[in-house]
């Protein structure tokens, strides 16, 4: 696939593939005669991960460590379950914060509703 392909396929810009491709995160990308990049299964495969786990706002330096232990083989497994596992606790830790936002913001909602937002401060006082 060319670069155009998969930035639409995955709705990343082109310049964002380079990116990745720069920090070693995918590639390095095969290319055809005339210079252009030609993704296949493996880098697609790469790509779907990668934007997987941005979308859950992993940090570019601790995927890339990610990537190196993976590239270094089957003895680094259990260095890299402990990097997702670390990461697991912080999207967590986020989940929860926003779960409580939501809620907070849900009970306003509802208080507008219902007529009683002059009450709103003494519900959200007695429910942290």
């Amino acid at each position: 696939m060319t670069i155009k392909e998969v930035s639409e396929k995955f709705n990343l810009s082109k310049d964002t593939l380079r990116f990745y491709e720069k920090k070693g995160l995918i590639g390095p990308v095969k290319k055809t005669k005339s210079g252009i990049r030609d993704y296949e299964g493996q880098d697609l495969k790469r790509i779907e991960f990668i934007k997987c786990m941005r979308n859950a706002e992993l940090p570019i330096d601790v995927l890339k460590k990610y990537i190196d232990l993976y590239k270094s083989g089957k003895e680094t497994k259990e260095e890299r379950k402990k990097l997702l596992e670390n990461q697991q606790k912080i999207l967590k830790a986020k989940i929860d914060k926003m779960q409580k936002a939501y809620k907070l913001l849900t009970d306003k909602i509802d208080l507008y509703n219902s007529g009683k937002i002059d009450e709103y401060l003494d519900i959200s006082i007695k429910n942290n």
